[in-house]
């Protein structure tokens, strides 16, 4: 027999190369190529045509049993998976060490335990010993949570086939799993590959809930293939800053609810608490208006989040070359806007630094912030501080108009629901609401003008 010939694999698009290099043919990325396992010469020779049982169509009118979501007892992580867990969904969660990820599923499993459901968490890099640990710190010593310390698929999927099937599976983590059937240390393309297969089919076949931690880059991608995200329903995203005490769970693919959906926690000694307004958490500590602060009513999903958007103008002797310094927003949209500032508006930003900052350790990514941080700079650099009771939202164009954005109602709402009075947008883009004033800018200047002639 032929001895079967060695293939690369990125691990970023997924792409075949039959020799190694140092970049990927297709993306372009770097050392991105990983050794997989070839095809046997058992499935390269045979033809698959033929020789298999039937399958029967239906149609999409068939009556169906509906899909009931079963909620885990946080509402936070409900909202975010869009309702509560699928049964028979396969969730991938991602997010750095040590940003709470095992807690918040430990705590999800165990509410679920303790409501009478049938849940099972098993690790892969803990023993269960530090397992109960970490759940004597968070209170849920005595929920009927079956708790196991393995990494051999196998091993797993014959244990659980024993019994009935759990409502809910927690597998922490993907990358310590390990098929028999195929060559190959855990954590290789191959290996996660395929030990994802057999879970998720087991969570298919059994109606199981399924959660599936996944380790990060240094980029903040989730490791491994990237075939394994298309392979799940549902991938997540836990992210946050530690030092700051908020973490923020995030969806970035569902195909049982909306995609963009946020649920936010707290991390405290006792473990993670749920944050139901995350709009004073981040607005929290605004006792004086300060020049170059401006609050933003975000928008992540559904969900309104207010922010404040702080910005720091420092003039340079003649000659120096100025810094710019983004946390919590896109540079290359600051420079944008500090170039329609300067062409449109004749603000010299060109011997100054400036610094911009989502308070909170927040990350925005919505073009409405655009007036916000406009208001920002300009308040900044005229030394002039905003109304403290005012929220902006707008885009700009690079002719200095203020366009409209998608939710403005939603956005005024959230403001006049924490007590703001103000609210400063495009044209034609919101209304007045009960107790909130709104107040349009058609362009940029308009904005300068504003903020020059504040008190």
């Amino acid at each position: 027999m032929a001895k079967p010939k060695k293939r690369f694999i990125c691990t970023d698009c997924g792409s075949v190369s039959h020799r190694w290099q140092g970049q990927c043919p297709d993306c372009s990325q770097w050392n991105s190529l990983v050794e997989d396992t070839p095809d046997t010469a058992f499935t390269a020779k045979h033809d698959l045509s033929s020789g298999g049982r039937a399958i029967a169509f239906e149609t999409l009118d068939a009556p169906t049993k509906p899909l009931s979501r079963r909620t885990t007892g946080i509402a936070e992580f409900d909202r975010a998976l869009g309702g509560g867990l699928v049964p028979g969904a396969a969730i991938l969660m991602g997010g750095e060490p040590g940003i709470g990820k095992s807690t918040l599923l430990l705590q999800a499993a165990a509410r679920i335990a303790q409501e009478g459901g049938n849940a099972v968490y098993v690790s892969g890099e803990e023993a269960t010993g530090q397992v109960r640990m970490r759940a004597a710190r968070l209170g849920l010593s005595k929920a009927p949570l079956k708790l196991a310390a393995a990494t051999s698929v196998r091993d797993i999927l014959t244990t659980l086939g024993q019994d009935e099937p759990p409502q809910l599976l927690v597998v922490d983590s993907i990358q310590t799993m390990h098929s028999d059937m195929i060559e190959g240390a855990p954590g290789t393309v191959s290996q996660v590959r395929a030990s994802a297969f057999e879970l998720i089919r087991y969570a298919k076949e059994r109606g199981t809930a399924l959660v599936l931690v996944g380790h990060v880059t240094k980029d903040g991608n989730i490791a491994g293939p990237r075939v394994l995200e298309h392979m799940v329903d549902t991938v997540m995203s836990f992210e946050g800053e530690r030092s700051h005490q908020y973490r923020i769970l995030r969806c970035l693919k569902n195909r049982f609810g909306a995609v963009d959906e946020i649920g936010v926690f707290a991390m405290e000694g006792h473990g993670l608490d749920e944050v139901g307004n995350p709009s004073s958490l981040f607005l929290s500590g605004r006792d004086e208006p300060i020049a170059g602060a401006a609050v933003f009513p975000a928008l992540e999903g559904t969900r309104p989040v207010l922010v404040e958007i702080q910005a720091l103008i420092v003039r340079l002797q003649s000659g120096a070359t100025p810094r710019r310094a983004v946390v919590g927003w896109d540079s290359g949209r600051l420079a944008m806007l500090l170039a329609v500032l300067e062409s449109r508006c004749g603000l010299s930003f060109s011997t100054a630094e400036v610094y911009l900052n989502v308070a909170g350790g927040y990350r925005l990514a919505d073009p409405a912030a655009d007036l916000a941080v406009a208001a920002a700079l300009i308040s900044a650099l005229a030394d002039k501080p905003l109304p403290a009771s005012a929220v902006w939202f707008g885009e700009l164009a690079l002719s200095g108009e203020v366009r409209p954005v998608a939710h403005g109602n939603v956005r005024q709402k959230e403001a006049a629901k924490l007590g703001f009075k103000t609210a400063f947008g495009p044209a034609d883009g919101g209304q007045d609401v009960s107790g909130l004033r709104y107040t349009d800018i058609g362009a940029v200047s308009s904005l300068v003008d504003r903020v020059m002639a504040s008190a």
